[in-house]
């Protein structure tokens, strides 16, 4: 059966759209602007093969049955390290904590679902053990944030969205985060600091794969938001629970194991990438 899918990079060429037209077998449709985007709508079969085959031109794909409307309320949930930032906050304390190099390898394996996530997370808290608790202000000072974040969050405020932050990061990033550009709600770990030192322990339950999703289930009752309008982005494996439950989950420069279970993918854009899958069908529908 022939649907309406979608190819979108910020440097998609015309040379590209033709070559990707051709190794599909599928029909050129219409080709839009949005933002920093070139987008190119086709029709055709939606086979497995075709989210690769974009990704040989360095474009991402999405079909275009996508059912959050931007203007309706909504509820947005996202990771924070690597998604909502640049960086993963634990690497960049322990290089600091002078465990950098052991610290990034169990975070990586972590992220790949190599290593159960509390167990792991667990493990390289250990190692910033009497590291003092100015490195993380030294941390935070430097937050960079993911390109696109400010104006999605913009975007989605100006129509009501509710927007909310649950990672298995810190709460001292979580929680700036959160203050600085007004979100409505973050859960995230607690270190546990004595006497002006890390003590290499975290403070409660740790924020898994499951709080995640039982976060996002909570904010939506608590919101009134039905699920159509439940969007997730996330890049980990224990971002996987809230990107299923969720009627738009969207992996973001995520690893391997996350793509291939993720319906939704952006390799080559950034946060940006959730206003124009939100706007696919209106730019579809425009002459």
């Amino acid at each position: 059966m022939s649907h309406i899918f979608f190819i979108y990079s910020k440097q998609l060429t015309a040379e590209q759209i033709a070559h990707f037209t051709h190794i599909s077998s599928t029909i050129f449709v219409k080709q839009v602007e949005y933002l920093d985007y070139h987008v190119a709508f086709f029709r055709g079969d939606l086979t497995d093969s075709l989210r690769e085959k974009a990704q040989t031109i360095q474009a991402d794909f999405s079909r275009l049955d996508i059912l959050p409307c931007i203007k309706k309320e909504g509820l947005l949930l996202m990771d924070m390290d690597s998604t909502a930032i640049k960086i993963e906050c634990i690497d960049e304390i322990a290089k600091l904590a002078g465990k950098g190099e052991i610290v990034s390898s169990i975070t990586a394996r972590a992220m790949r679902g190599e290593l159960d996530f509390e167990e792991s997370l667990r493990q390289r808290v250990a190692t910033l053990e009497n590291a003092p608790e100015s490195i993380l202000q030294q941390v935070r000072e430097q937050l960079p944030l993911m390109d696109g974040f400010e104006l999605l969050i913009k975007s989605l405020k100006q129509y009501g969205w509710k927007i909310a932050i649950a990672s298995g990061g810190f709460d001292y990033f979580a929680d700036y985060l959160r203050q600085s550009f007004d979100l409505d709600y973050s859960v995230s770990n607690r270190l546990e600091v004595i006497d002006g030192k890390l003590t290499g322990q975290i403070l409660g339950k740790v924020v898994d794969a499951q709080c995640k999703a039982d976060t996002l289930m909570a904010l939506a009752h608590k919101f009134g938001i039905p699920q159509e309008q439940w969007i997730t982005v996330g890049d980990g494996a224990n971002d996987l629970l809230m990107l299923k439950h969720a009627s738009l989950g969207v992996a973001l420069h995520a690893k391997p194991k996350v793509q291939e279970q993720s319906a939704f993918v952006v390799n080559f854009g950034d946060l940006t990438a959730l206003l124009l899958l939100l706007k696919a069908k209106e730019l579809f529908d425009s002459p």
